[in-house]
């Protein structure tokens, strides 16, 4: 008879090739359909909540790889919470204002002359529809990588109510007495023709002059300081085209300056460096304290104006001369020494970077008519000339300097009227500055990795007051009105709320299509003639650092709780959202918006490279859809070292693709083991091999799921892929094939070993649901009733801890013999002394192993026999375990037809447990 017809093979319709690429559009369709995400809500309701706040992607594009990087990892975390138990709730988000959308539109105009020939309003239209393409497109991308979230009420910032909430917030910052209106030198980009806040300038490398120049002493000062003939501080500059605006030299007030016999003051301990570089040349005439000369006036070399002298901790002695060039129209240092000595702020720079009329109405710039019109970096050569040899020294030199984040080109200092929130005033009724409630809730705040808050910390320690305002056309406008006669603005609480309603109902570009009499609230005294606009828009950077108001705490979106448990963002957001969020959140509540932070790193190419199309080493998850599916992506992600920058290519691809087959496949064969399982043996009933592989399985799992809840995926990951490989694979899987496919349909051991490998599947199942939620839907689409029970998807399952108990196997011993024994197998089977395991017999003197039940001990090793004596069998090989000998030998005894091992009477009979098998 044909023997295989009487084994109990393994089967399943849980299939062997994912087809990743045409099967998941599908399943991801009907989860959309099907509603899933509000069924993951309706199923935990009560349950404790666990709120992920989403960091809004800029709608302006395709997706790229770092984008998918960034909401899996998220969707993994929501997903890990959910299966855990909890309530979650992950509302997508779009930045939707700001400039990169606004260039495009000028593009499709034909450039930012044509744009200008357009009513605000209409450029606005423009944009909107821009923006709102591409929250579609996005969208749908999104949910081709399996992510799960309210995509039915995501939160757009130029949606009408949402456009109204960020004004709220600015409102809400306003009345906390926060928000201030000066002239204060700003980032600004003369490309762009707007202010820039800390968050949207990149530094890169730029050749700047490096430049000594001479401000010869006034008389007077001469006479109060005891000098005769030549005396002048010498400062050093990098930005000649400030020189026109110079109003004072600041010397640092803790140091001692020096006159040289060449008529020059520098500070003392920069004399020697100078002299040796070739700047000055010339020895210690007199000795000065710093407070010695402070108020005195020394002479600008180009225009004959003042500069006074004055005394700044921002003077450092490292390098240059001790003596500072300060225009506090061109500098935060010199705006802030300036404020104290109360200097005039001089700009004669207009918003394209070029001189304007003020050169020639001040006499900043001899023969000044030339220089007006032309833009400032054109204008250095010239400035020096003029200096004539006031200039000791000017060479060129290559530093890092401020670029604009968007049109990647120089930026200035330039001081213009602007609104701050200021992160150095008190909130109203709070003892603390609102950069100190800030720092105070970074320490009450959890950091993924832990370095974060360190980084974060530095940036709310270090950063400057935060201009908020832009002088472009798309964005949230700061909509107040001001009284042209005296230059007041109305923070009246009804004037707010009364345009905060128009927000609401017709968006914030009513603030640029109606007139005054229509925005204005009937009942606030005013007249529309006695009034003005503010028409400069919200930095973009208030749109989504407010979202904690307009989204977590807003009646528009069932999103979650405020605080949120986690934000999740690449690393350079600590300067961005997390930042703006935080000081925004602390202004208004004075607390942080989240409990908890974890960032990424990068997506970079096989060699660490950077992305780019230039390189072409740039991978598109398009791309990786078509050629791969979305669970490769995922499980890549999952697999990855998020902590630091994360590795992408092809074989990288390849790689993961080949651990998901493994790990499928893994899947497919336990299914198919427990297809006919009906009832679980309990575990005090199963076997001791059994009983080790569930407690190990138990430690195993336990341990990943603390991982995953700590969200170190890779390391967990690691742990679990290793235990799949070798003691679930490697091990269990292979010495239970004896008992699963020979024993009878109802034998208590092989009952064992299918309840012990569904236990295990369905754990296992749950714990990766969320990295491959694909995977594990189609797995109980395919899984026997043991496993599915009740329940219709993936998404009826909540995670639970294995049970187990007492058990006397000695895993660790029993390991080292095996491995003892696999030592010698690979021998034999290399010298073709055997092919098959089972073609030999041990005999042993260890009790560990003569204590086993003795099929078991046999299934341990995979062979046809253990005993304490076989003294008649050919001796292949012997190890020892401690003091334990173990004898490989060959088996004496003919191999079974049916099972394969070497214990029947003859070749033609098969073995007792087989015939026991048959016979049944």
């Amino acid at each position: 008879m044909d023997y295989k017809d009487t084994l109990l093979l393994p089967t399943t319709d849980f299939a062997m090739r994912g087809n990743l690429i045409n099967n998941e559009p599908k399943r991801y369709a009907a989860w959309d359909e099907n509603k899933i995400y509000e069924k993951m809500k309706s199923k935990r309701k009560g349950a404790p909540s666990f709120t992920l706040h989403d960091g809004p992607p800029y709608a302006n594009g395709n997706i790229h790889i770092g984008h998918a990087l960034n909401k899996i990892l998220k969707d993994i975390i929501i997903k890990h919470n959910y299966f855990n138990g909890k309530s979650v709730r992950f509302t997508p988000g779009w930045d939707c204002h700001g400039l990169p959308i606004e260039q495009q539109v000028e593009k499709k105009l034909g450039g930012k002359q044509k744009k200008e020939l357009l009513e605000t309003a209409k450029v606005r239209e423009l944009c909107r529809e821009h923006a709102a393409k591409f929250v579609d497109i996005q969208k749908e991308e999104f949910k081709q990588l399996g992510i799960l979230s309210d995509w039915e009420n995501p939160y757009v910032t130029m949606d009408y109510k949402f456009e109204a909430n960020i004004y709220r917030t600015l409102c809400s910052v306003a009345k906390k007495g926060l928000l201030i209106e000066r002239s204060k030198p700003v980032f600004w980009s003369w490309a762009e023709r707007t202010a820039l806040a800390e968050a949207e300038v990149e530094y890169e490398d730029k050749e700047d002059y490096s430049m000594f120049v001479a401000f010869e002493l006034s008389y007077e000062a001469k006479v109060k300081l005891g000098i005769e003939g030549k005396a002048a501080p010498v400062i050093w500059t990098t930005t000649p085209w400030t020189i026109p605006a110079n109003t004072a030299i600041s010397l640092n007030p803790h140091e001692e300056y020096v006159l040289t016999d060449t008529g020059y003051i520098v500070a003392k301990k920069l004399l020697n460096l100078l002299n040796e570089t070739a700047v000055l040349s010339g020895q210690v005439v007199k000795t000065f304290k710093a407070v010695e000369f402070e108020n005195l006036l020394a002479i600008n070399p180009l225009n004959g104006r003042n500069s006074r002298i004055i005394l700044g901790e921002h003077v450092l002695v490292e390098n240059g001369t001790g003596c500072v060039h300060t225009a506090p129209g061109h500098g935060e240092d010199d705006y802030r020494v300036g404020l104290i000595y109360d200097l005039e702020v001089v700009m004669p720079v207009d918003e394209t970077g070029c001189y304007d009329n003020t050169v020639v109405r001040d006499g900043l710039i001899p023969n000044a008519e030339e220089f007006v019109g032309k833009h400032i970096f054109k204008c250095n050569e010239a400035i020096l000339e003029l200096m004539g040899e006031s200039v000791l020294h000017v060479s060129k030199f290559m530093h890092s300097y401020p670029h604009c984040w968007r049109s990647h080109t120089p930026l200035i200092f330039r001081a213009t009227k602007q609104w701050f929130i200021s992160v150095d005033e008190k909130p109203d009724g709070e003892y603390n500055t609102l950069r100190n409630i800030a720092l105070s809730e970074v320490e009450k705040t959890l950091f993924y990795p832990q370095s974060g808050k360190n980084r974060l910390k530095s940036m709310v320690e270090n950063r400057p007051d935060w201009c908020i305002s832009r002088q472009r056309d798309w964005g949230v406008p700061i909509a107040f009105f001001r009284v042209k006669a005296t230059g007041e603005v109305l923070l009246d609480e009804k004037v707010l709320n009364f345009t905060a309603m128009i927000f609401e109902m017709q968006g914030s570009d009513a603030w640029y299509s109606m007139p005054i009499e229509q925005l204005l609230y009937p009942g606030s005294g005013y007249k529309a003639d006695e009034l003005e606009k503010v028409t400069d828009i919200l930095d973009v950077w208030f749109d989504s650092g407010s979202t904690w108001n307009s989204v977590l705490k807003s009646r528009n979106y069932d999103a979650g709780e405020y605080q949120a448990d986690l934000y999740v963002e690449g690393s350079d957001q600590h300067r961005g959202w997390f930042q703006s969020s935080m000081f925004l959140s602390c202004a208004v509540e004075h607390k942080a918006p989240y409990k908890a932070v974890l960032t990424h790193g990068f997506t970079v190419d096989e060699k660490g490279e950077k992305m780019s199309k230039s390189k072409g080493n740039v991978i598109a998850p398009d791309k990786i859809l078509k050629e791969y599916g979305s669970e490769i992506l995922r499980l890549w992600v999952a697999s990855s070292d998020y902590q630091s920058d994360l590795k992408i290519s092809q074989g990288i691809l390849k790689q993961t693709s080949e651990n998901y087959r493994k790990l499928r496949n893994t899947f497919r064969i336990m299914l198919a083991n427990i297809n006919d399982l009906e009832t679980l043996t309990p575990y005090s009933e199963m076997g001791e091999l059994d009983k080790w592989v569930l407690t190990h399985a138990k430690n195993v799992f336990n341990t990943v799921h603390k991982s995953f809840s700590e969200y170190n995926f890779v390391h967990g990951m690691s742990l679990l892929n290793n235990f799949i490989v070798n003691e679930l694979s490697g091990i269990y899987i292979d010495i239970t094939k004896d008992s699963l496919y020979c024993d009878g349909l109802k034998d208590a051991k092989r009952n064992s070993s299918q309840s012990a490998m569904a236990i295990i599947t369905k754990s296992l199942l749950v714990l990766i649901a969320p990295i491959l939620t694909y995977t594990a839907d189609e797995i109980i689409d395919n899984a026997p009733s043991i496993i599915k029970g009740d329940a219709v998807d993936i998404f009826d399952f909540v995670y639970e801890e294995i049970q187990t108990g007492e058990s006397s196997f000695n895993a660790e011993y029993m390991t080292k013999a095996r491995e003892g024994f696999g030592t010698i197998v690979d021998a034999l089977k290399k010298e073709k002394i055997i092919k098959n395991t089972l073609e030999l017999v041990i005999s042993t003197d260890s009790q560990v192993a003569l204590k086993m039940d003795k099929t078991e001990a046999e299934d341990w090793f995979v062979v046809s026999g253990i005993d304490e004596d076989n003294t008649e069998q050919e001796r292949l090989g012997t190890f020892k375990i401690d003091d334990d000998t173990f004898v490989i030998s060959k088996a004496i005894e003919h191999k079974c037809p049916r099972c394969w091992k070497y214990q029947s009477a003859d070749e033609e009979s098969t073995c007792k447990r087989c015939s026991k098998v048959l016979n049944a």
